[in-house]
């Protein structure tokens, strides 16, 4: 059984994903990078086959942990999706897709990893800590970004709760909001909304071409971080001797932080005003 700290990081072959696994990796951890397909990393990680949305799957990573080490460290739920795109015009498949990678994938991986958790990540050494990279969409929700932020709204429930509920165990429970990062995530939520969009009623589809519109160029006007940035950010509560409930970094410092705490009219027309719908009309 290997007697160094083992942690798991799920969507590994993500921008951020990658750069965790790579840091984590570099400060001498036994890294399980969880990948729904091919990967490669340095010679001392070990790629887990995972999909985070297949039950089964998410059973046999963690039977292949557990006959490898005698616990984890940290598990490090960073696999997820974005659904973009006015409410209306969601298929309900891209809501299930949403749903099952953000929010129940998260769940299923704590439960099967729970038992190596408690036992800690080596002997002799504390029960090991959840790490959830959320979003501050979870605390605000954005319009065109409805269903992402349902499902990290989930994300962040499941935290809180767990948080208590293991802590009897004393195993810390983290939440990760990352801001907006340089990773393909968004080109390939584009690319889905777009084929989303012609499969929809075009009738419903020309009523929202002025959102649409808008939302593009605002989303253009960000001006997205250093993946790196967030995984020094994670390395950071996954290494910390007592982590904080919550790591901001970026513009999520302030969306997540203050918008949740403003009048809900006043919330309301600063973010129509950020993402440039203020002023559209039928």
């Amino acid at each position: 059984m290997t007697e160094g700290r083992a942690v798991l990081v799920t969507g590994a072959t993500g921008g951020i994903g990658t750069a965790t696994v790579r840091l984590l990796e570099s400060r001498g951890f036994t890294v399980y990078a969880g990948a729904r397909g091919p990967a490669e990393f340095e010679p001392g990680v070990r790629v887990l086959p995972l999909d985070v949305a297949d039950p089964e799957s998410v059973a046999a990573a963690a039977k292949r942990v557990a006959g490898e080490v005698d616990g984890l460290w940290a598990v490090i739920n960073n696999a997820g999706v974005i659904v973009q795109g006015p409410l209306e015009l969601v298929p309900a498949d891209e809501w299930r897709r949403q749903l099952e990678v953000n929010t129940l994938g998260p769940a299923s991986v704590i439960r099967e990893f729970l038992p190596l958790l408690r036992a800690g990540g080596s002997a002799g050494r504390s029960a090991g800590r959840i790490v959830n990279v959320s979003a501050a969409t979870g605390r605000v929700a954005m319009p065109l970004l409805g269903a992402l932020s349902a499902s990290k709204a989930g994300l962040e429930a499941l935290s809180n709760a767990l948080r208590l509920e293991l802590a009897a165990w004393k195993i810390p429970v983290v939440v990760i909001e990352p801001g907006t990062t340089e990773t393909e995530i968004f080109a390939r939520a584009g690319a889905a909304a777009d084929a989303s969009l012609q499969r929809a009623d075009r009738e419903r589809v020309e009523l929202y071409q002025a959102h649409l519109a808008a939302y593009e160029k605002a989303m253009s006007r960000f001006k997205p971080g250093p993946v790196e940035k967030v995984a020094e950010v994670i390395v950071r509560a996954v290494e910390a001797r007592r982590p904080h409930r919550r790591y901001a970094v970026a513009e999520a410092r302030t969306l997540g932080a203050i918008l949740p705490k403003l009048p809900a009219g006043l919330r309301d027309r600063i973010l129509t005003t950020a993402v440039g719908l203020n002023g559209i009309k039928p």
